[in-house]
């Protein structure tokens, strides 16, 4: 094999990437920790991609390519909320034989996470609030908020094609701009799935009253992050047709 022949394992980077997961407590079920946020960094990074390309569509007026890039986000995010599973396995005792290896580190501190969030179209009071609770608001957070909601470039895309909103329920025949629609709505529905399921899986390892790593307020403010919409323009419309929200 010659030297510079890309191999499976030099084109990961796996001697690198395996070498990222450093236990500091020795016990057997903090790999397990480590491993499942990690891969939940590595999809975040692609998830942020994917709305970077989804922007641009937005941005350009092409409803076609964005609802190519919603089915990707989709399925992006049934994966990040499918793999929490893994932590349902962790026994509270397992746990707490580890936890205080964890200094001051807490999910909160996210920052692909936020920057997901803000780019989504999180603006809200409360949000706010914690993004400033760690420091400066980092780069990729402030460049999120920095760009329109996605709530406003889909309607913009909708003005631009002289569509009214409503009309995308009206019409006898689905376009793709209803189908887009309802991609986006779908995109928030796995969001507060993953939001649900994080909720439980705290409460279930930590107990609803405990406080999180970090000095966090653990599920108790989970809990109140799970209403929380990135379109409530669309919700509000869909429900004069549909019953509900």
């Amino acid at each position: 094999m010659r030297d510079d022949e890309v191999t499976y394992g030099s084109y990961l980077a796996l001697d690198e990437l395996l070498q990222l997961q450093r236990t500091r407590s020795g016990h057997p079920d903090e790999l397990l920790f480590i491993i499942v946020h990690q891969a939940s960094e590595l999809w975040f990074r692609e998830i942020l991609h994917e709305l970077d390309l989804l922007i641009d569509a937005l941005t350009a007026h092409e409803p076609t390519f964005a609802l190519f890039r919603m089915g990707r986000l989709n399925a992006l995010m049934r994966i990040v909320s499918a793999q929490l599973s893994a932590l349902d396995t962790l026994p509270p005792q397992h746990f707490a034989e580890f936890r205080g290896h964890l200094g001051t580190s807490s999910g909160s501190q996210s920052v692909q996470f936020r920057a997901i969030e803000a780019t989504s179209g999180l603006r809200e009071p409360h949000f706010m609030q914690v993004l400033q609770e760690h420091g400066p608001v980092p780069d990729v957070v402030q460049r999120a908020l920095s760009r329109p909601p996605l709530q406003d470039l889909f309607l913009e895309l909708l003005r631009a094609q002289h569509i009214e909103l409503e009309a995308l329920y009206t019409g006898a025949q689905p376009t793709t701009e209803f189908f887009l629609a309802e991609a986006l709505l779908e995109y928030e529905q796995q969001f507060a799935e993953w939001r649900f399921k994080h909720v439980q899986l705290v409460e279930r390892i930590l107990g609803p009253l405990t406080g999180g790593t970090g000095g966090t307020l653990g599920a108790k403010y989970l809990s109140r992050t799970i209403d929380q919409r990135f379109f409530p323009t669309l919700w509000a419309v869909r429900a004069k047709f549909y019953g509900s929200a």
